[in-house]
């Protein structure tokens, strides 16, 4: 307040969501009086904006006006439309997003916006007070019932059986009214005549959603007797980090089976002791249940969850837990790292090397990151864990600092209570196919499946490829038939008989030979035979091979697409007596089950020979990462790769346990070619139906960003040319890459050049920073 009891003039900096270029800060608009104490920051608001009402956030509140306008001149918000979902340090973060990543404030901003909420607005008529659309999204209050003292002295009527039922259910305590009309029927009608007697409370209660429990048996933390070497100095060095507080990175670099996860929850124990929470990131939504297990046998209630395959409503009230401090550990999948907890003083992100932290739609951000920079707002540690860490990561640890921020690098060489890694076998399987074996199954991986089956233990096998089979070929003609939408051969599916598209999702029903059916689309020859292995031939393969009792469970993008499925099936496979475990990628990383003590992986080279220059370090850390998920438990573990590229340095360093077998050999090839972690790596891509014109614009790109890039030092120009999928979904696509030194301010290069160009009638443009998708 000023001398005479009125309050300062307030002025709101206002992010438009308004996703264009053109708009690249947040105006400035003048808070009224009404709604000083609603337009805070992190508030969705409507203003006036070019003639029209639209909806921001807003980023900053301040008492100076904007420079060079008169205070009279300056528009006011004109409603609050909802409460703050972020705040000031959150502010910054999305600010710099928008610069970093090369793309408009607001969609910089939307990660932190509430689930469900949604640009548009409506009203019930010219009077009323604009509303945001959202999904269902709200908070849902339930009817619950509780007696009170007067139920002591009531006694029901002969015949009213309903409430003595009623008020005999409520002696062991408040129910809701559904579960009571679930179990006496007629209940709610008891409910109400009791409640007009005054002899019981109706009230309402919020309900919680997304909080569902898993019978998973690794989806708890029992507390070790004591840590090992390793992961007493990975908590020492985790506590001082917190400690110091100025943004510092430790990466645990930790074999598989070190106990990684028990350095997380002491880590976790000590912050909230000192009054601050934390935030976990993991790679999979397989691995949700599984680590929100054992969070919350930790720290009970006060875990939230988030994650993409929760409903909008389940997300949103897990979402407001943390948000009305009612939960101080967060858990979830790389969007968990935008959930308003107040005072952090932990980010975790376990397996850190994981591609799925890389968003693939605008902000393009990386989690590792992102979280780096909030770990710096907000003065916590940030902490990456990985069996297999990522090159660039391993890089910062060398120097021992990054953009001002120390990053330092502990080792946990070992597993705990006297465990041993698996022994690991290479098979080369062209040497396989010149002895006469022709099947999915080497010799060495048979034997080794029909050893489990005999011990009555549990067995992993991993294709990346679903499916039945890879593509369907003529045997006449050669003929293989392709998306006619896409520029990639369709997949086949014996079990619905059918050719999908995995780029668009289409399919088409066909028969494969020997199907008196089946024909081919160019020649009509029948002799369509079906090449490659893909997961439902794996499942049809070993349920030939393996006896009766022995349980084969798939998971796959086609088996997990319903929700829980992931949960579902890891429940099943859990529960078996004996089973194997066919899955993609999906399966490879962080599933801890003590009874698996043989992984397979049936064809190691599906990603080794991709045209993209980290396909070798992509195939070390899913091989190193499956491999580790044998011999957990007291049993010793077996690991049999097959291969074609036996002497791949990727596969001899799974062999022999040695990361530096394929480390000297690709950082050389890394450096000579100036890829990251050399350097960084923008990959600008147009696409529309009009080739002509993606052609165009793709030159007047690269035009540009040489022309900005002239002869600095360290930046390289690439391109244009076709994108590997060189069309999707009749788009034809094209792609510029750009290479500069690894601090360089590559977002506002990009972000400049591309709106040099101006509006591109019919054509789509896409700016990644640090780009992991070279397709």
């Amino acid at each position: 307040m000023n001398q005479k009891g009125r309050r300062p003039v307030s002025y709101a900096s206002v992010a438009l969501d308004i996703p264009t270029r053109a708009i690249d800060a947040a105006y400035d608009y003048l808070v009224p009086d009404g709604l000083a104490a609603t337009a805070t920051v992190g508030a969705t608001v409507l203003v006036p904006f070019s003639g029209r009402d639209v909806v921001g956030y807003v980023m900053d509140v301040h008492e100076e006006p904007p420079a060079g306008v008169a205070p009279g001149r300056v528009r006011p918000v004109t409603q609050v439309l909802a409460e703050p979902a972020f705040d000031g340090a959150a502010a910054r973060v999305a600010r710099w997003m928008a610069a970093e990543y090369a793309c408009p404030l607001c969609e910089a901003v939307r990660p932190f916006l509430a689930p469900g909420q949604k640009v548009r607005v409506t009203r019930a008529s010219a009077d009323a007070p604009w509303q945001l659309v959202s999904e269902k999204a709200g908070p849902v209050d339930e009817r619950w019932v509780g007696l009170v003292p007067a139920a002591n002295d009531y006694a029901p009527g002969q015949r009213a059986s309903r409430q003595r039922a009623v008020l005999e259910a409520l002696r062991e305590g408040p129910q809701r009214v559904a579960e009571l009309s679930a179990t006496i029927p007629g209940a709610a009608s008891a409910v109400t005549a009791l409640a007009k007697r005054g002899v019981v409370e109706v009230f309402s209660r919020r309900s919680v959603r997304g909080s569902e429990a898993t019978s998973l048996s690794s989806a708890a933390a029992p507390r070790p007797e004591r840590l090992t070497a390793g992961q007493a100095e990975a908590l020492a060095a985790i506590d001082a980090a917190r400690e110091e507080a100025a943004g510092g990175v430790v990466l645990v670099d930790g074999v598989t089976g070190s106990g990684k996860t028990e350095v997380y929850l002491d880590a976790i124990e000590h912050a909230l002791a000192g009054g601050r929470g934390a935030i976990v990131l993991v790679p999979e939504i397989s691995l949700t249940a599984q680590t929100v297990g054992r969070f919350r046998s930790r720290f009970g209630e006060d875990v939230a969850v988030l994650h993409s395959r929760l409903s909008t409503g389940e997300r949103f009230d897990q979402w407001d837990l943390v948000r009305r401090g009612q939960a101080h550990v967060v858990v979830g999948a790389r969007s968990a790292l935008f959930a308003p907890l107040a005072d952090p003083g932990l980010i975790i992100i376990d397996e850190e090397h994981e591609a799925s932290y890389k968003q693939d739609s605008s902000p393009r951000y990386h989690a590792r990151e992102v979280a780096a920079r909030m770990a710096a707002e907000r003065g916590c540690a940030l902490v990456l864990g990985s069996a297999t860490p990522s090159l660039e990561s391993l890089a910062r640890c060398r120097a021992g600092h990054f953009l001002g921020r120390p990053w330092t690098r502990v080792s946990m060489p070992d597993r705990p209570a006297g465990a041993v890694l698996p022994k690991v076998t290479i098979v080369d399987m062209a040497e396989q196919f010149r002895g006469g074996r022709r099947g999915v199954f080497s010799a060495p991986l048979a034997h080794a499946l029909e050893g489990v089956c005999e011990r009555r233990e549990k067995a992993v096998l991993l294709l990346n490829r679903r499916g039945f089979a890879n593509f369907l070929m003529c045997r006449e003609c050669g003929c293989v038939p392709e998306c006619p939408h896409c520029s990639c051969a369709l997949t086949y599916h014996e079990r619905t008989h059918s050719l999908m598209c995995h780029t668009c999702g289409r399919a088409w029903p066909v028969r494969a030979y020997p199907d008196p059916s089946t024909c081919c689309p160019n020649c009509g020859s029948r002799y369509m035979g079906a090449y490659g292995v893909g997961t439902q031939r794996v499942e049809d393969e070993l349920h030939a091979l393996l006896p009766e009792g022995v349980e084969v469970i798939r998971m796959d993008a086609d088996t997990t697409r319903t929700k829980d499925a992931h949960q579902r099936l890891l429940e099943q496979f859990d529960a078996a007596e004996c089973a194997v475990l066919v899955g993609t990628q999906m399966i490879a990383k962080g599933l801890d089950f003590p009874e698996v003590t043989l992984v397979g992986v049936i064809n190691a080279d599906t990603m080794l020979k991709l045209p993209d220059f980290r396909a070798s370090e992509r195939t070390y850390d899913l091989l190193e990462q499956v491999a580790g998920r044998a011999g957990r438990g007291g049993r010793p573990g077996e690991v049999v790769v097959q291969t074609y590229w036996a002497t791949h340095p990727a596969m001899q360093a799974v062999l022999l346990h040695d990361r530096s077998v394929f480390l000297t050999a690709e950082l050389e090839e890394r450096e000579d070619a100036g890829y990251p972690p050399f350097s960084r790596l923008g990959n600008v891509t147009l696409w529309g139906r009009d080739e002509r014109a993606v052609r165009q614009a793709a030159d007047g790109m690269a035009a540009a960003l040489r022309e900005q890039v002239g002869a600095r030092a360290g930046w390289e120009v690439l391109g244009p040319t076709d994108c590997v999928k060189a069309r999707v979904k009749d788009q034809v696509r094209r792609h510029v890459m750009v290479k500069a030194p690894s601090e360089a301010a590559l977002g506002a290069v990009l972000s400049s050049c591309a709106a040099s160009l101006g509006r591109l009638q019919g054509i789509n443009m896409a700016l990644d920073v640090d780009a992991y998708d070279m397709m």
